[in-house]
């Protein structure tokens, strides 16, 4: 997921919204009382980091996730199995779309709907594929195929394993998690596009499987979520298109103690697949990526190289991100978020 990378002067330069609130101050009444006393009470239920590692292993034993590959093919109906094994629905979204390479690609979105029919919804995503070649300017030895275990299958292992548990403890809201595909298969160039990446996410976002003018009221990306001791700042497009969103997750975050690593710093926008969420499907959408700071990169070193391999990822970062998901999911529900 190479991304031109924007300096944090990028919220300067950007046209002025001001939004006007439609809460104005107001006396609390009876009813008010009521209506709070009548909302649900539920727990956040845990999150085992155990399992979603397992989950990150099940994807890297298929080998690089690569479209027009086999390995590619077989982990996709390993996952459409596992999502409808947990109790989703389960869209399959085939799309074709020329790689900057010229390559025509075979993509599928795997999306996986709880309470299709519920009119109040969010949308966690993240990608499923992994990237076609070794461009880090850090990678040693000769091109090949990423096996991606935090660059792509952490973010697929969290939702499995958010997934297993909406199936174990529902909830009435509607929750979509979204496996965006091609999303790797970009122009890493110094003159690259930024349309060469994302370009599941640019399909789905054109082409929204919602029936009935239902749309998620926000989402939220997940990107190499699966490293120790990462650092997750705040990325311009979120908080450009998505502050709310944002402000909403980030504060969540502290309150659970999570502070050490959602940090309250700005990183450079990045082209990933809540930019075109945001910009083609309009629906507001933050992105949870891990940018440590002064890397040569502006990422992991094992970003794009083959050391991004199973034992990078951490359980104890899983577990963090999983269980910052799950309470925005259950306290959304609950009225308390």
């Amino acid at each position: 997921m190479l991304r031109k990378i924007y300096s944090v002067f990028f919220s300067l330069v950007m046209p002025f919204f001001l939004v006007v609130g439609c809460n104005g101050n107001k006396t609390a009444t009876s009813s008010t009382t009521a209506e709070n006393s009548e909302k649900p009470k539920v727990s956040v239920p845990k999150f085992d980091r155990d399992s979603a590692f397992i989950f990150v292993a099940q994807q890297l034993a298929f080998g690089p996730r690569v479209p027009n590959t086999a390995a590619h093919n077989a982990c996709k109906t390993w996952l459409v199995n596992k999502l409808k094994g947990f109790g989703a629905e389960v869209i399959e979204q085939n799309f074709q779309a020329r790689a900057y390479t010229g390559t025509m690609l075979d993509g599928t979105n795997v999306i996986a709907q709880y309470k299709p029919e519920n009119t109040r919804r969010i949308v966690l995503s993240t990608h499923w594929d992994s990237r076609h070649i070794t461009d880090s300017p850090l990678a040693k030895g000769a091109k090949q195929a990423v096996m991606g275990a935090d660059d792509g299958a952490s973010g697929v292992g969290i939702l499995l394993e958010i997934a297993q548990v909406l199936q174990a403890t529902p909830v009435d809201i509607g929750v979509d998690l979204v496996f965006f595909d091609a999303e790797d298969y970009g122009d890493g160039g110094p003159n690259g596009k930024s349309e060469s990446w994302c370009l599941g996410s640019q399909y789905w976002a054109r082409n929204l499987h919602y029936k009935g003018g239902i749309k998620p009221e926000y989402g939220i990306l997940l990107d190499m979520v699966g490293a120790s001791a990462p650092r997750f700042g705040i990325e311009e497009y979120s908080n450009y298109y998505a502050k709310d969103v944002v402000d909403k997750v980030w504060d969540l975050a502290f309150s659970m103690g999570y502070s050490n690593i959602f940090v309250e710093e700005r990183v450079g926008g990045i082209t990933d697949d809540h930019v075109f969420v945001n910009q083609l499907a309009r629906i507001p959408m933050v992105d949870i990526i891990n940018r440590p700071a002064d890397t040569q990169t502006g990422f992991v070193a094992h970003w794009h190289t083959p050391e991004d391999t199973l034992d990078k990822i951490d359980r104890i970062t899983l577990k963090s991100v999983g269980q910052l998901l799950l309470a925005v999911v259950y306290r959304e529900y609950a009225g308390t978020l």
